[in-house]
């Protein structure tokens, strides 16, 4: 048994080597586009869906009124998901400035809310190129031009642009800064090989066309999440090559992490949850992989504990996992200019292997809390 389980270790860390050797090269491989003066044509319609945002959405309402764009070519829509505070009404005080509030319906009961609020908006808008994002993030001023310079530029369907969290108040804020910056370098390192593997809703663009042309979010519209990944590879199968991950800190939007650990528990589980839904099996795979790395830690972490041979394979491994997770993360952490928070790759570490593990098992669950409701 000895034996067998330290294959099984030895096997997975090498393949979870290989995995983010893979994932280095393919962020690589994402050039840095050049910013290129130019008269744009395209009509972009920002689509919000809000639920309870009283407290930030205005700030996120005045970055997109201030940016340099021709303001005639955008067209702001932000739809209230049944709001039980003032979300509405300050969405409603900036109709003056072109700011469109569509409500759902009451006494509709759906689980993909949030699919439904995006994609009533879509119904509504006159844009070509919608842009997507959440109602409690920032931008600066230069993200709508360069998003669409990215596209006009290169005949782009759809783009995924990076996200980042900001204004940490603690040490585990941080901490899920540098995790949350690990996979939306994954979804970069994945475009860059032509693979669409993930991406984040909230800097989210795509052709209306190409979205009614996949079907919108027919057949993926039972999961509460997944308005971004499934209908991306639902994309990524009708246009291969066709999806550019935007590499310029211009586009970057910013958000905030959970302030504490049932919100962060909550969170993963519904990312967690869209894993169902995977029909790539290349996806799967990795995905698979990944956590049958960080269980065989766990698991020889465990087992360390009365065997000294298990203990010094699990040191070992780790300190493998460690040196590979700290290649990877490097340049990431360069382009988002957070380099200081790869001190934290230590502390993270042990704290990833069990939640990866335990969120692995979790998202099987399909029910979870989101925005004041029990979903799937």
């Amino acid at each position: 048994m000895t034996a067998l389980i330290s294959i099984i270790s030895l096997f997975s860390i090498g393949l979870y080597v290989l995995l983010l050797i893979y994932l280095r090269i393919g962020w690589a491989k994402v050039t840095i586009p050049p910013v290129i003066a130019q008269t744009f044509s395209t009509k972009v319609t920002v689509l919000i869906a809000a639920r309870n945002e009283e407290e930030k959405i205005h700030l996120t309402i005045e970055d997109i009124l201030a940016q340099d764009y021709p303001k005639h070519l955008v067209e702001v829509i932000i739809v209230d998901d049944h709001s039980t505070d003032n979300t509405a009404a300050i969405i409603s005080s900036y109709a003056a400035q072109g700011v469109k509030l569509l409500q759902l319906k009451l006494g509709e009961t759906l689980n993909s809310y949030k699919k439904k609020a995006i994609a009533e908006a879509i119904k509504l808008s006159t844009g070509d190129l919608m842009v997507a994002t959440d109602a409690d993030c920032r931008m600066g001023n230069q993200w709508l031009r360069t998003i669409v310079g990215f596209y006009e530029q290169h005949d782009l369907v759809m783009i995924s642009s990076p996200v980042t969290y900001f204004q940490e108040q603690s040490v585990f804020e941080r901490m899920q800064t540098l995790d949350f910056s690990s996979l939306i370098g994954m979804g970069g390192a994945f475009l860059g090989h032509g693979f669409a593997a993930t991406c984040n809703g909230a800097n989210f663009a795509y052709r209306k066309d190409v979205f009614y042309e996949v079907g919108g979010f027919t057949g993926i519209d039972d999961l509460a999440s997944g308005d971004d990944e499934l209908l991306l590879h639902k994309v990524g199968e009708r246009y291969p090559g066709k999806i550019g991950f935007l590499k310029r800190r211009e586009a970057i939007v910013y958000t905030h992490a959970k302030p504490n650990l049932k919100e962060f528990i909550q969170q993963r589980r519904r990312w967690a949850s869209k894993s169902t839904k995977y029909k790539n099996k290349k996806m799967v795979a990795f995905a698979l992989s990944i956590w049958l790395c960080n269980f065989m830690l766990l698991l020889t972490a465990v087992l360390g504990i009365f065997d000294i041979c298990f203990l010094k394979l699990f040191l070992l491994t780790i300190g493998i996992k460690y040196a590979i997770d700290l290649l990877y993360m490097t340049p990431i952490m360069n382009f988002l200019k957070r380099r200081e928070l790869l001190l934290y790759v230590s502390f993270v570490l042990p704290l990833n292997i069990l939640y990866f593990v335990i969120i692995g098992f979790l998202g099987k669950n399909k029910k979870y809390a989101w925005k004041g409701r029990i979903v799937k």
